[in-house]
C-alpha cells in the first residue's frame, strides 16, 4: 500500500528530528556523564558527531521532505511559496513532537546516568549566547536560502560543514534551531537549558531568521522587470 507523499514528508520530518536530537544530547551524556569527560569533549564530539548525522540525514531525507528538521528553514520555505501554511504547521508538528521522542530515547540509553525520561534543566545561558545564538541562526537561514537558490548538490555537506564550524565557533554551541532548543529544556545533561534562556534562544533565533531572509532578498532576488 502506497503511503501519500504528505505523510511520509511528516514521517520524515519526525524521524530525521528524532534523530538528531537522539544524537545531539546522547553524545552529551555519553562524553559527559558515562565517561567522565568535560565540557571541551563534549564539544568537540558535538562537532563530529552532529555534521555526520546531518549528513546522512539530509542525504536520505531530503528527496522525501527537503529535510527541514528545523521550524525556522519551514518558515523562510513558506516565505518563498515552497511549502503551504497548512503543511508547515505540520511540518514543526512533526519536528517538535521528533525532537522531544529523541531526547527521551537518548535517557533510555543512558538510564543510569539521566534522571528520568524527561526533566527540567536548570543549566542557565548567558545574555551573550543569546548574541551567539541570532549570529549561528542568521548564518545557517541565510546559507540554506543561498543553497536552494542556486539548486546547489553540495547542501548535504556544506550544512553539516557549517554547523559543524559553527559548534566550535559560537559560544552557544549552535542550537539555531526552535525545535532543538525546546527539546533541550527537558533533559538534565550539560546539552539542556533551562526554560526562560530557551525562550530567549528561540527568540534570538527568530529574529536572526528574519534579517537573514532580508538580506538573502537584498542580495540575490532578482528585481522586478
Amino acid at each position: 500500500m502506497k503511503v501519500q507523499n504528505s505523510v511520509r514528508a511528516l514521517l520524515a520530518e519526525f524521524i530525521g528530528s528524532l534523530f538528531l536530537l537522539t544524537v545531539v544530547n546522547g553524545v552529551a551524556i555519553m562524553f559527559s556523564s558515562a565517561l567522565g569527560g568535560g565540557d571541551i569533549e563534549v564539544v568537540i564530539t558535538s562537532a563530529l558527531a552532529v555534521p555526520a548525522l546531518l549528513f546522512v540525514i539530509i542525504e536520505i531525507f531530503g528527496p522525501v521532505s527537503g529535510a527541514h528538521f528545523n521550524p525556522l528553514v519551514t518558515l523562510v520555505m513558506f516565505f518563498e511559496k515552497k511549502i503551504t501554511m497548512m503543511k508547515s504547521f505540520q511540518y514543526v508538528v512533526s519536528q517538535v513532537v521528533g525532537g522531544v521522542v529523541g531526547i527521551m530515547i537518548s535517557h533510555l540509553m543512558f538510564a543510569e546516568q539521566s534522571g528520568g525520561l524527561l526533566s527540567v534543566s536548570e543549566i542557565g545561558r548567558s545574555g551573550s549566547h543569546y548574541f551567539s545564538e541570532f549570529i549561528g541562526t542568521f548564518m545557517l537561514v541565510f546559507v540554506v536560502l543561498a543553497l536552494t537558490t542556486f539548486k546547489s548538490d553540495k547542501a548535504t555537506f556544506m550544512i553539516p560543514f557549517l554547523v559543524g564550524a559553527n559548534i566550535l565557533a559560537t559560544s552557544s554551541t549552535m542550537f539555531a534551531n526552535p525545535q532543538v532548543t525546546f527539546a533541550r529544556i527537558f533533559t538534565d545533561s550539560v546539552a539542556g537549558i533551562r526554560p526562560f534562556d530557551g525562550l530567549m534562544f528561540i527568540l534570538m533565533q527568530v529574529m536572526g531568521t528574519l534579517f537573514a531572509y532580508l538580506l538573502y532578498q537584498v542580495i540575490f532576488q532578482k528585481e522586478e522587470e
